[in-house]
């Protein structure tokens, strides 16, 4: 397990050939080793780590809830936090897609290390941290849940997968694990 940071693409090979960071500037990770699932660029947190297909694809599956804080733009209200647990009305592939029930609350600060990139200042007024936790995992599902009730992310940190916490692992840091069920 790792803790990716911002601005790292969730892979170790990039394609496109852009001076991004990739996974393996973190560590000598083995020969064939994948991400199970990803988070994208400007997102942060637990990433799982596996050289097993079928043990990534059984992670992915919507057997295992994944748990995301979230800072969003403003003070959020307890109605937009009820609309994200019975699901909203997102775009996915071009088409309208209603997002599966799940769990959303307001949360403390969770006090995370700064990002390498500053995210704004209070000049632009008050932010929030909402808990999300959803059993499914479309493109930048997450990102356009808050804004869907109006809320923007504007950072976001995958804590857990299942029973796996990010705990207090420093970002960038790697904890090889004998299983990962």
């Amino acid at each position: 397990m790792i803790h990716k940071p911002w601005g790292m693409i969730s892979q170790f090979v990039n394609p496109a050939k852009r001076k991004k960071k990739l996974l393996g500037d973190l560590y000598d990770f083995p020969e064939g080793t994948m991400a199970i699932g990803r988070l994208d660029v400007p997102s942060e947190g637990l990433l799982l780590l596996t050289t097993d297909g079928k043990l990534s694809a059984e992670i992915r599956s919507s057997k295992y809830e994944k748990e995301y804080y979230v800072q969003v733009d403003g003070q959020i209200t307890q109605e937009a936090i009820e609309k994200l647990k019975i699901g909203v009305e997102i775009g996915f592939n071009g088409k309208k897609y209603l997002t599966k029930p799940g769990k959303a609350s307001l949360i403390n600060d969770p006090k995370f290390p700064l990002r390498s990139q500053k995210i704004r200042d209070e000049r632009h007024g008050p932010t929030s941290w909402i808990s999300i936790s959803i059993k499914e995992g479309k493109f930048r599902q997450v990102r356009k849940m808050t804004a869907a009730v109006g809320y923007p992310t504007l950072r976001l940190i995958r804590v857990r997968i299942g029973k796996i916490k990010l705990g207090d692992l420093d970002v960038g840091g790697v904890i090889e694990m004998d299983s990962l069920l």
